[in-house]
């Protein structure tokens, strides 16, 4: 039988790597070696559109190749490969097709089994302002930073809820027999709060701040909006976040807002099912209400759609073009006025129920206002992402311009608690790489912790130096960095509502601190890591990151076990060999790392000690 290989990372393989603009070429070359070669056809598609079967030309040493045009729209195209030879007047077709983990692909014994390599084709490169590719972000939950007010009495309390007796209290529910929550709790945390911790922010490093909902809602995390027009009375007054917008700007600081899109709170303004805002506002209240058309009712008004059966959300139905106008039209709409207050940015929450239509229409309205950004939040592989039976449009173009990445975080994890190998690590998030437009991915938010995951070093077993390694894993990695408050003072928890304690202003752990403090460090010192292209390394058990760009590299090697190692055999690059891939290796080879540690070594050093070597035979000769 045939020797057949193909890896689409190789650049003899395929070139360009990974997604490609439309009307672009990407030239496909696979290797094929046996006695009596017929034919070896390239068998693509686009997504849900008929196959093509391509003649492949014949190279010099065994390849086959064929440049390929995408010239049928933005989209996913999928391919694998046809290899027809023949044996003792016997004709044998082998299928090669993409492989699990990604990489060089394999064999497959029928047509309607094989897994097809993907190429992702985008409309345009999604380009962002500098405040935003170059910032260092921090996502506070507001009621859980910091309290400004002198006597720190809570603003607005709310009917029928707690407020704890101390800031060291642990968050809890009070929860009715199904589960519904009775009482929502509140520490305090303000607008005036996140004014006065500026100063700490900048110390750490800070450039922008993404803020959890701080629309006036029932909740603690105001994920149930009750008012998009205004400011949750517990964390202040307009005029409190318009100061908030001004000091930010001032400093060189930017702000996302959390926008929640897909559902509203049961007592909001627009539902209105207590009745608080008037006996005939909102859908549940009045069949004639202006919002009734948002809502989906199945026996009015008790039975709704809600966001995953939660009643207290009730779902609304985003095609609804009222609901559009209100959302993201250009006159008196939310985004337009929040927009023109000096918000920088938008977090889209639960973009999988967002249609792409709902998504191009924010985009739409962002678009009119000078370098604002969109990130959505999805959890998994935007590109190729199905939601409700539809293939996802986010990062195609004119949709989302990044999204929260928590296939890293996942990532991190894994290596740091192995439960899966370095090689397995790097291939995923090379896959990962590999499918998403470049400008995507770097403008992807990073994160080893959001609000709604346990505390990264509670994940890490409470281990101070592995919490090291994540946030050396978050830093190194292209994309925005950003910091889940209180991950960089030592804070612990597991989910909701452990993973939202109030920040521990008194206790911060300061070697945790420092070390955060370093990652931010090496970012701003080192370009690359903001812009240069990326390649993993491993070998059994440790794991390299390389950043590099035209005269300059940063790479890493993690040791992410309890035990000192020695790294005494070559390392493996997902890379094809280079001489810079040579001289990373020249140079790691036959150190030691420590148990949960790592060693970074850079052009920039590397640069430093032969100037101090000049100099000092300059000095020599002198005498």
């Amino acid at each position: 039988m045939s020797l057949i290989r193909f890896n689409p990372w190789q650049s003899y393989h395929k070139h360009p790597f990974g997604a490609v603009k439309e009307n672009g070429l990407v030239r496909l070359s696979i290797e094929v070696i046996a006695e009596d070669i017929l034919q070896v056809y390239l068998v693509m598609h686009k997504d849900h559109q008929p196959e093509q079967r391509i003649f492949m030309e014949k190279q010099e040493e065994g390849f086959y190749s064929y440049e390929y045009f995408f010239n049928q729209g933005k989209g996913l195209y999928f391919y694998h490969f046809e290899v027809h030879t023949k044996v003792n007047d016997q004709v044998f077709v082998e299928y090669y097709g993409a492989s699990e983990q990604g990489g060089e692909g394999r064999l497959y014994d029928e047509p309607a089994t094989i897994w097809d390599f993907q190429i992702t084709c985008y409309k345009e490169a999604e380009r962002t302002p500098d405040w935003y590719r170059n910032g260092i972000f921090y996502q506070i939950f507001p009621d859980r930073f910091f309290n400004g007010n002198e006597d720190k009495k809570i603003n607005s309390p709310k009917p029928n809820t707690f407020i704890y007796a101390t800031e060291e209290d642990e968050p809890l529910y009070v929860k009715g027999p199904n589960g519904d929550i009775l009482r929502w709790d509140f520490f305090g945390g303000n607008l005036q709060g996140i004014i006065k911790k500026i100063p700490y922010l900048k110390e750490l490093g800070i450039t922008g701040i993404y803020l959890n909902p701080i629309f006036e809602a029932c909740s603690n995390h105001r994920y149930d909006t009750s008012d998009y027009f205004k400011i949750d009375p517990v964390l202040g007054t307009e005029e409190d976040f318009k100061e908030l917008i001004d000091i930010l700007h001032i400093n060189d600081m930017h702000l996302i807002l959390d926008g929640v899109f897909s559902h509203v709170g049961q007592n909001s303004r627009y539902f209105n099912a207590n009745g608080t805002y008037g006996t005939h506002v909102g859908a549940f209240q009045n069949r004639h209400s202006e919002y009734f058309s948002w809502f989906n009712f199945i026996n009015y008004p008790n039975e709704y759609e809600s966001w995953w059966g939660i009643k207290d959300l009730p779902e609304i139905n985003k095609h609804d073009s009222e609901f559009q106008k209100f959302i993201f039209g250009e006159e008196n709409s939310v985004l337009t006025k929040w927009n023109q207050l000096g918000v920088d940015g938008w977090r889209l929450d639960v973009a999988d129920e967002l249609p792409d239509e709902f998504i191009a229409g924010i985009r739409k309205n962002l678009n009119n206002y000078e370098d604002r950004v969109l990130i959505g939040e999805v959890w998994e592989d935007a590109s190729n992402k199905v939601s409700y039976d539809v293939r996802r449009e986010y990062i195609l173009g004119d949709h989302l311009q990044g999204v929260m990445n928590y296939p890293l975080r996942d990532s991190a994890i894994e290596l740091l608690n192995e439960t899966s190998s370095p090689e397995q690590i790097a291939k995923s998030l090379t896959r990962l790489y590999e499918n998403y437009p470049r400008d995507i991915f770097y403008n992807n938010l990073n994160n080893i912790g959001t609000h709604d995951t346990e505390r990264i070093l509670t994940m890490v077993g409470n281990h101070t130096k592995k919490l090291d390694l994540a946030f050396g894993f978050m830093f190194l990695s292209p994309g925005v960095p950003c910091i889940y408050y209180g991950d960089e003072a030592g804070l612990t928890g597991a989910k909701d509502p452990e993973n939202r304690k109030f920040f521990p202003w008194s206790q911060i752990d300061r070697e945790i601190y420092d070390n955060c403090r370093k990652w931010v460090e090496y970012r701003n010192n080192y370009e690359v890591l903001i812009h240069g292209d990326l390649s993993f390394f491993y070998t059994d058990e440790l794991f390299g990151i390389l950043r590099r760009d035209k005269n300059e590299y940063v790479a890493v090697i993690m040791n992410p076990t309890n035990y000192p190692k020695h790294v005494n055999k070559k390392l493996h690059f997902i890379a094809e060999e280079t001489s810079l891939t040579q001289e990373v290796n020249r140079r790691l080879v036959g150190r030691s790392i420590a148990e949960n540690s790592y060693i970074l070594i850079s052009s920039k050093e590397k640069k430093e000690k032969i100037e101090r070597f000049q100099m000092n035979q300059e000095q020599l000769q002198l005498v």
